[in-house]
C-alpha cells in the first residue's frame, strides 16, 4: 500500500465522507474512492459500507485504522523531525482544539513561544470524531477539552478557560423570541452527537435527561462542527454551544439563547500520561502561570 493510499484510508476513516475527504487532501472524489477499492480488494474484505446517506467503517475497516495510525505517525514524524531540523527547531509540540477560539486563546501560544524559541508551535482544529483517537496514536501531542475527563491513561493539566453556555436555534424557531431556555425545554425538540463519544462525556456537554428525568433525544450524528451548525441552521435540530461560538458564527438566521441552569464550562489541556515529555510539562506550565481566562 502507497504512502498516499495510507493517507487517503486514514482521512476517510476520520471524515466518513469522501467529499470532504477529497477536498481535505486535494485530491478528487474519484482518486478518494480509486484508492479504497484497490484497498480492498487486495485485502479481501470492505473497509467501509455505504450508502446513500453515509458511511461507516467495517470491522476489519476498524482494525486496520488502528494498526495503520501508528504506522502513518512514525512516519510523519520522521519527515517533520527532518523539516524543523532544517530550519534550526529541535521539536514541535502539536495541539488539538475542541473549542473554535484559537484567538482567545492566542496569549497561551505567542507566551510559549517566546519562552520556547528553540520548539515550533502547530494548533489545529480537533475532529468531532474520535476526539482522543489523536492523542493516542500519537498524531497530537495536547488536547484542549472540555471537563471532566476521566480516561485512565491521560493527564488533565490546567485550565485555558470558562465558558458560559448557550442553545443554537434557528431564526424561525419556536424557541427564538425567548430571551433564555431552561434545560427542561430541551426534551422537546430533537439535537444531534458526534460519533463515538464517551458517554459521561457527551453528558457533560449536553445531558442525556432533564431534570425532570424527561430524554434529551439525539437524531442526527454530526462529524463535522459545519455539519452541526448547517442542521441547526435548517431548524433541523437545536443544539447547545459554550459561549464563545457565538463570536464566531455570528450568522443571521441563527439565534443563541443563554442557558442559565448548565454550568459554565471549562475547557483544559489533557495529554498522554506515558507520552508526557518537555514540551507537554512547558505549555503545563505557561498556561499555570497565565491563568484561566473566564469568557
Amino acid at each position: 500500500m502507497e504512502l498516499r493510499d495510507i493517507e487517503i484510508f486514514l482521512v476517510l476513516a476520520e471524515e466518513l465522507h469522501f467529499g470532504r475527504t477529497a477536498e481535505r487532501l486535494h485530491v478528487s472524489r474519484p482518486r478518494v474512492s480509486q484508492a479504497i477499492k484497490q484497498q480492498e480488494r487486495r485485502i479481501g474484505a470492505e473497509l467501509f459500507t455505504r450508502t446513500s446517506r453515509t458511511v461507516q467503517l467495517t470491522d476489519v475497516g476498524r482494525q486496520l485504522r488502528e494498526d495503520l495510525r501508528p504506522v502513518y505517525a512514525g512516519l510523519q514524524a520522521s519527515m517533520e523531525r527532518a523539516r524543523l531540523a532544517a530550519r534550526g527547531i529541535s521539536a514541535k509540540l502539536r495541539i488539538n482544539m475542541m473549542p473554535f477560539n484559537v484567538g482567545d486563546l492566542h496569549p497561551y501560544w505567542k507566551a510559549f513561544r517566546a519562552r520556547h524559541p528553540q520548539w515550533g508551535l502547530q494548533v489545529r482544529q480537533a475532529p468531532l470524531t474520535d476526539v482522543f483517537g489523536p492523542l493516542r496514536s500519537g498524531t497530537a501531542d495536547v488536547l484542549v477539552v472540555w471537563l471532566p475527563v476521566n480516561e485512565p491513561d491521560f493527564t488533565v493539566g490546567p485550565t485555558l478557560c470558562v465558558d458560559s453556555r448557550v442553545l443554537a436555534v434557528a431564526g424561525d424557531h419556536p424557541l427564538a423570541g425567548r430571551d433564555s431556555v431552561p434545560v427542561e425545554l430541551f426534551a422537546d425538540f430533537p439535537h444531534a452527537t458526534a460519533p463515538d463519544l464517551p458517554d459521561y462525556w457527551e453528558d457533560s456537554y449536553l445531558p442525556f435527561h432533564t431534570p425532570k428525568g424527561r430524554t434529551i433525544e439525539r437524531v442526527s450524528v454530526a462529524t463535522t462542527a459545519d455539519d452541526l451548525i448547517g442542521m441547526v441552521g435548517m431548524g433541523e435540530i437545536i443544539q447547545s454551544f459554550p459561549g464563545h461560538v457565538t463570536r464566531y458564527w455570528n450568522m443571521p438566521h441563527l439565534h443563541w439563547l443563554p442557558v442559565p441552569d448548565l454550568p459554565p464550562m471549562a475547557f483544559a489541556l489533557v495529554w498522554r500520561t506515558e507520552a508526557e515529555n518537555d514540551l507537554v510539562r512547558a505549555l503545563a506550565a505557561t498556561v499555570d502561570d497565565l491563568g484561566p481566562h473566564h469568557f
